[in-house]
Order: structure tokens, then C-alpha cells, then sequence
């Protein structure tokens, strides 16, 4: 998913698909490990899924501090 996608979610819908998002690399860690998993790369595009929703998060909350700090 593009960052630009994910910046039209509310914090509310990014942190359910945060949530989602763990579950999932937790199921994927866990069939790798059982010799189940059919597409390696999948965990990678879930990591970085991840990492780009946590960096949409910090900046909202960065952008509010700051906004409450003037």
C-alpha cells in the first residue's frame, strides 16, 4: 500500500490496520517456519507496510504537538 493511500485513513483505521498488519507477519513468521509459506517476499512488503504506517502516525503526532506548542 503507498504512503499517499495510507495518509487519507484516520489515526483510528491506520491503528486497526496496524493491528492486522502484526497479526499477519506473525502468521507468515510462523508458516516460514513450518515450511508452509508460499511467497517469501510477502514478509518484506508487510514490514515495510508497517514501517510506513508507524511513520504516518509519528508525523501526525509531531504535526499536533507542535501545533498545540504555539
Amino acid at each position: 500500500m503507498k504512503a499517499s493511500e495510507l495518509r487519507n485513513f484516520t489515526n483510528e483505521e491506520l491503528n486497526q490496520k496496524l493491528k492486522d498488519l502484526r497479526m499477519e507477519l506473525f502468521n507468515l513468521r510462523f508458516q516460514a517456519i513450518t515450511g508452509q509459506l508460499a511467497n517469501p517476499k510477502r514478509i518484506q512488503a508487510v514490514k515495510r507496510d508497517i514501517a510506513r504506517i508507524k511513520t504516518i502516525l509519528r508525523e501526525r503526532e509531531l504535526a499536533a504537538k507542535q501545533q498545540g506548542g504555539r
